[in-house]
């Protein structure tokens, strides 16, 4: 029976997965080791709705003290600068895998000529504001959102609840792994310690400690989809743009940058791929689209893939240390929030005598889950025609789509319909058929069955467009929403 659990690695995969075994579990021992040749990706992140639900409802911390402590500000969908439209935006409801009862086709059917403010997110988007707003000015926090957050004080708000939930934390530097009939069975430490344990999480980030460099479990690499493998990094501190409430994806020479905005900084990355350009020619290229970056370029390496096996022996790797694909649809705290659930309930089924059948299934369903991220991400690349490029170009020839080639075929021949779902695989992710109705849609992939809409019914999706551009127009930017909710008199309903 697991009694003892060993995190290795204080970043947010491994105090989330922490966390949610001592808050699920509370007869775990947890120990956290943190080492600072580890260490904590000083960056913006950008999430999905997942991670917010897991945040205030999985792991109960209230939203005060979040929002006090993180300081996020808010995340409607992403904007993405691509396609042959040159503009089109996925949001967190479902715009397209819908169908109004007053038409007589789905959504995607009407979105040809136009995809622009298809719901109200979408309206939202277009307009910069965050959320509609109440009868009394205040923000409407709907439940469709994700954040914004600069992971250090994301990692500042988990310390504050690991240590409230007594999770012990050592700090050490690895010095190495000693390997037991179970997989791991202690790590030491450069100061001597030597750290038993029954169970180890692996949340030692692109080191892989455990799972990597000590079982040496095979790796899985994506390079035949995904080409990316580099990203320059900057920002700078806000001066007087607006917080927008969304992602932005905008299409460059050899890849895409990535814009989020966090309330006092401006984070911007480049992901490129290095047989296409050069490290110089892609910091150049950043740096001419971003003037307001002084600071000299930082180039972070990657590889995108994951270990086929996420669970080994009395070892389970969590977020970066187990798989990585680059940031495009924000997909690392989306994972880890999932896996986690997913092990935690596992463990809970087991009694924590966990099976070998129960540890098959975990690696069976997690590893489904990165090639479903993977194919997700594979079609972004080979139906993006805005850049006429040498890497775009290889993009759209060689992009290997086969994980969702029925899907493709399907919508081809039928197109935006609901029908599709019945070939997409049985997927793992939150992107579900409305994810990849977006990209096709908005990508304008051309299909046979097509639909000329009456007079009516063209009156009734622009009626019905025209309303959400009214009801956006009242709505709140993120500025004014961030001093509601820092107010000391603002109260949420769900911490009441």
């Amino acid at each position: 029976m697991i009694k003892n659990l060993l995190v290795l690695g204080a970043g947010s995969a491994g105090l989330v997965s922490a966390i949610s075994l001592k808050r699920k579990i509370p007869q775990l021992n947890v120990r956290v080791v943190r080492s600072k040749s580890i260490g904590v990706i000083g960056v913006g992140e950008a999430t999905t709705p997942n991670f917010p639900r897991h945040i205030f409802e999985y792991l109960g911390i209230s939203r005060k003290r979040f929002y006090e402590i993180a300081r996020p500000t808010w995340k409607l969908g992403i904007k993405f600068l691509w396609g042959p439209r040159g503009r089109f935006d996925y949001t967190f409801n479902l715009q397209l895998d819908s169908h109004w009862s007053d038409l007589a086709k789905p959504t995607g059917y009407y979105c040809d000529d136009s995809f622009d403010n298809a719901g109200l997110p979408g309206a939202l988007m277009r307009q910069e504001m965050a959320f509609p707003r109440q009868a009394n000015g205040a923000p409407d926090i709907h439940e469709w959102h994700a954040f914004h957050i600069e992971n250090k004080n994301f990692v500042q708000v988990l310390e504050v609840v690991a240590r409230e939930h007594g999770i012990e934390f050592t700090d050490g530097e690895v010095e190495g792994v000693e390997r037991g009939p179970n997989g791991i069975a202690a790590i030491q430490l450069q100061d001597g310690q030597r750290l038993e344990a029954d169970f180890f999480i692996d949340a030692s980030g692109f080191r892989s400690e455990l799972m990597g460099k000590a079982l040496e479990e095979p790796f899985v690499s994506f390079n035949k989809s995904l080409f990316c493998d580099r990203a320059v990094v900057g920002g700078w501190e806000r001066t007087d743009e607006l917080i927008q409430p969304y992602t932005t994806a905008e299409t460059m020479n050899a890849g895409w940058a990535w814009q989020i905005d966090l309330e006092k900084i401006i984070n911007r990355g480049y992901v490129y791929c290095s047989q296409a350009i050069s490290d110089d020619d892609a910091a150049e290229e950043f740096y001419r689209k971003n003037p307001k970056i002084k600071s000299d370029p930082k180039i972070v390496k990657f590889r995108s893939g994951c270990f086929r096996r996420q669970w080994v022996g009395n070892v389970v790797t969590l977020g970066n240390s187990g798989g990585f694909v680059e940031p495009l649809e924000s997909t690392g705290l989306m994972m880890l929030c999932s896996h986690t659930q997913t092990l935690v309930d596992f463990l809970i089924h087991t009694n924590l005598e966990p099976t070998d059948t129960i540890r098959d299934l975990f690696n069976d369903l997690t590893y489904r889950g990165w090639c479903d991220v993977k194919d997700f991400l594979a079609i972004h690349y080979k139906f993006n025609t805005l850049l006429d490029t040498p890497f775009w170009r290889q993009a759209q020839e060689d992009t290997d789509v086969s994980g969702v080639a029925e899907l493709i075929r399907f919508y081809q021949e039928n197109g935006p319909t609901g029908f599709c779902r019945y070939r997409l695989p049985n997927t793992q992710t939150d992107f579900g058929l409305e994810g990849f109705l977006v990209m096709l849609v908005g990508n304008k992939v051309p299909y046979k069955n097509r639909y000329k809409p009456t007079e009516k019914e063209l009156e009734i999706w622009n009626n019905r467009k025209a309303g959400f551009i009214q009801e956006a127009s009242r709505g709140i930017r993120s500025e004014e929403a961030l001093a509601y909710v820092h107010h000391p008199g603002w109260k949420w309903n769900s911490d009441a």
